[in-house]
């Protein structure tokens, strides 16, 4: 089936045919964005994903700085004014494209889990599946060549749906919207830890057992990070105390932890929120924008935990979320024909897509910091993959360092404010090449004379393009100093507001990891600002 392959009519890139026609299905803003610069081309004729992607992001971008809280975003087939979009998440947590959580396996703790294209194409990288409710614990272990199966995989339940959502929103690829909707750790292996028994019940029985399953066998299966999207109540008194031991246990061996914090916004936290040295998680409204004074803390929960320490650390992301649907259910039958409703022309079609949340016939919005917690998870996963010998327990400091303070929101509200994935990933650089250089605010101002410092060990190459000269390539060299710190300078520039580019090894585009202030390019991706005064 689907062997027909056929060449983009806008990049001749080869795709397989029904890859192409999937643009039938793509909004006209999006179509008219790329007629604008194809003029011979029609929706009709087909595209590959690139391109459009490239024109839905420009669209994005542009309408994510000019209207506050609006709709920005539907990925494929491809609709920004669907009314539960979201913009991809490397691109709103401002992610380092060069750090996606390779060789670091994490494993998840959840209700159950579907065995998703997100996770198990073109390579599998479940590396086990662990049903962790009953005292003798079944493990399934397996290779990447292999489509990973378990009992009760293929059930299709609820509670496979929360840990597909949290797992995809964590490690996912995008499988299923051609790369774009992926987790901030697309390479990263998985041990999937099932805590749901066939009772319906989860309990704090059940989740620490699978914590200390982790613990016996984490070196075994190198896990460093361990994502926990489950609130307990305790049906043990003396769990919570046993939950807090197991965690510091962990981290002690160099495993970090992260834990969403709940959902109802009140001043009340349930194991395992409440553990000292797990990174606790509340939710972020960013408005689906890349303007920080639009941010808000979501209604998630925060408290102490049991040592009293303020809870939660940080704060990510919990709305707006874009998160697979398991193939072959009930809803994805209903999205299915919804779409194909919809792109003939029925307009009742679009209120039970809206109400559903769905953006794709793949995937639909969700929120809550079930879903917070693993984009946390994600960037502690980069980091990681960017400083491999990083204590577990130096991570939760250099997280808090890379965050931006929410204002208007108390502080017991959101700890140490909304986490920069980009800056965490840069921080670690510097921490790895024994360079640790200053924080600096967005907005703040800088002398004429400009350095621009990058870490990366690998890089052959490093130039600095800007506006100050029109974006002249190669633009400047940069020199690399000692441990992967690249620094290039430029004198003389003009006051006023100036974008900049790093270009790696004379291919690669990226902005600057260190800095926050960030613009659309036109191109779907961002350039990098500065304020430069006399």
């Amino acid at each position: 089936m689907h062997t027909d392959v056929a060449n983009c009519p806008l990049c001749h890139r080869s795709e397989p045919a029904w890859v192409l026609a999937e643009a039938g299905w793509m909004d006209d803003a999006t179509a008219a964005k790329l007629h604008s610069a194809n003029p011979w081309w029609s929706k009709q004729r087909g595209a590959c994903p690139a391109c459009v992607q490239q024109a839905l992001l420009t669209i994005l971008l542009e309408r994510g700085e000019r209207v506050l809280g609006r709709v920005v975003q539907d990925v494929w087939p491809f609709d920004t004014e669907s009314a539960f979009g979201a913009l991809p998440t490397p691109l709103r947590m401002r992610a380092d494209p060069r750090f996606t959580g390779a060789g670091v396996t994490i494993a998840v703790i959840d209700a159950a889990f579907f065995p998703h294209d997100d996770l198990v194409r073109p390579v599998n990288r479940i590396r086990a599946w662990v049903d962790a409710s009953d005292e003798a614990a079944t493990v399934r272990h397996f290779t990447d060549e292999v489509i990973p199966c378990w009992p009760g995989s293929a059930d299709r339940t609820p509670a496979q749906w929360h840990g597909l959502m949290t797992s995809a929103m964590l490690a996912g690829n995008g499988w299923r919207s051609h790369g774009l909707y992926r987790g901030l750790a697309p390479d990263a292996s998985l041990v999937l830890l099932q805590v749901q028994g066939t009772d319906g019940r989860i309990g704090s029985t059940r989740l620490l057992r699978a914590l200390q399953w982790i613990v016996a066998f984490h070196e075994t299966l190198e896990i460093g990070v361990v994502n926990v999207s489950l609130g307990v109540g305790l049906d043990a008194p003396e769990h919570s105390a046993q939950i807090d031991a197991v965690i510091a246990e962990l981290v002690a061996a160099d495993v970090s932890v992260v834990v969403a914090s709940g959902n109802d916004g009140e001043r009340t936290l349930a194991a395992p929120a409440t553990a000292p040295m797990a990174i606790t998680v509340g939710g972020l409204d960013d408005g689906n924008t890349f303007d920080v004074a639009s941010r808000e803390i979501w209604h998630s929960n925060y408290g102490e935990a049991s040592d009293g320490r303020a809870k939660p650390e940080l704060v990510a992301p919990s709305i707006w979320i874009v998160a697979p649907i398991i193939p072959g259910s009930a809803l994805e039958s209903e999205a299915w024909a919804l779409f194909e409703r919809r792109g003939a022309g029925d307009i009742r079609a679009e209120e039970r897509i809206a109400a559903l949340r769905l953006v794709t016939p793949h995937y639909q919005h969700v929120e809550g910091t079930s879903f917070a917690s693993p984009i946390v998870c994600g960037v502690v996963a980069c980091v990681r993959e960017a400083h491999p010998t990083l204590a577990a327990h130096s991570i939760r400091p250099l997280l808090e360092g890379a965050c931006d303070f929410v204002s208007g929101a108390t502080m017991e509200r959101q700890g140490a404010g909304a986490i920069d994935a980009g800056r965490a990933v840069a921080s670690a650089l510097a921490l790895a090449g024994g360079f640790a250089p200053a924080p600096r605010s967005p907005n703040e101002a800088h002398s004429i004379a400009e350095d621009f410092f990058l870490h990366d060990a690998r890089a052959r190459t490093v130039h600095v393009v800007g506006s100050w000269d029109g974006w002249r390539t190669p633009g400047l060299m940069a020199s690399r100093e000692s441990s992967g710190l690249w620094r290039a300078s430029v004198s003389a520039v003009m006051s006023g507001v100036h974008q900049y580019k790093f270009l790696l090894n004379e291919s690669q585009w990226i902005a600057d990891p260190c800095n926050s202030e960030r613009t659309s390019d036109g191109r779907g991706g961002w350039n990098s600002v500065r304020y430069v005064t006399p």
